[in-house]
């Protein structure tokens, strides 16, 4: 099946030949992926890939406009027959440009999808060590990801974050054209130092963050609702120097920011009940990625009276380095010091051990079995002006915490990855 659905989508993209836009990473490949949409919406017609069809299936698929078979054999029968027929009797419906969000859960894949859909522009958000298990050590990841920019054609345009020294390393295995993003001053598209404010309030009204950006000599003043954090910013740093290589102006640009829509989970700012502030991040969760989201919940200024609460769930995929990375990150919430850390999960015993070892006391520890236990638990404890971080891996479904404090949960069905009530 899969590689009929290889053969359809490539057929497909042969019709039109679409300019694809190809984006992978660790982390930051879902987010960076709308905002290069949002930015390219302003200008060209384009097709993003819906959700995380991203796969050897999923990618096919979103080239192809169909949906997923889900486990039934008859509906992946009718998928073949309407791809089929589609590619042999109906005219190409493909835009003129196609942002598709590129993965690597083993070594081969992204050299793959790069086959199928010939990207022009690439973009590489970071390198982590998710999915240790599948590819054995970060240099095999390193290798991977860097097949996406060993694809393009001279005439096109990598786009690395300058800021990943892997990222950045990966410059000279390709031909294209080199654009860098990132905090880092000898970026090419650059965050001002000092100008990355965060906007949020009780009431979750103009949530955000504003920062000014420096490229081809101008400045320019950006607002990205809805999120908050770096990696939010480095969503935007990528989408905007696709814009640039596309000719775009950052005037155009930043307007095309502001429908940049935060996707559900990845560190979105929510409503939470008795006037709390919950940072939903959710959706995944990685050593790297942990460790940012951490650093954002102390970025974030808390009254004297307020809380600053962290609930983690076990990192899963993380192969014979789980022990390690679940006691570095347990030392690394001791150091900062919130007033309550709740972790959800077998693994996060490592976490929860290294914590208190690393001095972090042990009433401020509570270690729980499952999300529903634990997302009670910290209802209790909630008080006016607290702000919680929920994050933790998709297996983990640590939403369910969420929605638990959400100040709205009738409106779970649309912020969150998925309504835990709904999956069982």
């Amino acid at each position: 099946m899969e590689k009929k659905l290889a053969n359809y989508a490539r057929r497909q993209l042969a019709k039109s030949e679409p300019e694809v836009i190809g984006i992978t990473g660790s982390v930051g490949k879902s987010s960076a992926k709308e905002a290069v949409a949002a930015v390219m919406g302003r200008g060209f017609p384009l097709l993003a890939s819906p959700r995380n069809m991203n796969t050897e299936i999923g990618l096919p698929l979103a080239v192809l406009g169909l949906p997923g078979g889900g486990r039934s054999a008859w509906r992946w029968l009718k998928i073949l027959l309407a791809a089929w027929w589609k590619v042999n009797f109906r005219k190409s419906d493909l835009p003129s440009h196609l942002v598709l969000e590129m993965a690597a859960d083993r070594p081969g894949d992204i050299k793959h999808l790069a086959e199928i859909a010939k990207p022009h522009i690439g973009v590489i958000t970071a390198v982590s060590s998710t999915h240790l298990e599948k590819f054995g050590s970060v240099e095999e990841i390193v290798v991977e990801k860097g097949r996406l920019i060993e694809a393009l054609p001279k005439d096109g345009v990598a786009i690395l974050n300058r800021d990943d020294e892997r990222v950045w390393g990966m410059r000279d295995r390709t031909k294209a054209r080199v654009l860098s993003y990132g905090f880092d001053q000898d970026a090419d598209v650059k965050v001002v130092p000092g100008t990355l404010n965060y906007a949020y309030d009780p009431e979750g009204e103009d949530c955000g963050m504003r920062f000014k950006v420096v490229a081809d000599g101008s400045t320019v003043p950006m607002f990205i609702p809805g999120v908050l954090g770096r990696q939010a910013a480095y969503a935007a740093l990528a989408g905007i120097a696709v814009g640039l290589a596309k000719g775009m102006n950052l005037v155009d640009i930043s307007a095309g920011l502001r429908d940049f829509k935060p996707l559900p989970g990845r560190v979105r700012c929510l409503t939470g009940i008795k006037k709390t502030i919950l940072i939903d991040d959710s959706y995944n969760a990685s050593p790297r990625s942990v460790k940012a989201a951490l650093d954002l919940l102390f970025d974030l200024p808390v009254s004297l009276e307020s809380k600053r609460i962290v609930a983690l769930g076990d990192m899963l995929e993380l192969g014979e380095a789980s022990e390690d990375k679940h006691r570095i990150i347990g030392r690394k919430v001791a150091e900062l010091g919130p007033e309550m850390l709740v972790l959800v999960g077998e693994r996060m015993h490592d976490a929860a051990v290294a914590a208190e070892e690393a001095g972090l006391s042990k009433e401020r520890i509570f270690h729980f079995a499952d999300t529903g236990e634990a997302g009670r638990f910290i209802q209790e404890k909630l008080e006016q002006g607290d702000i919680v971080l929920i994050k933790g891996s998709r297996g983990m479904r640590m939403e369910a915490i969420t929605k638990e404090l959400m100040a709205d949960p009738l409106r779970a069905p649309e912020l969150l990855v998925s309504v835990p009530d709904e999956d069982k």
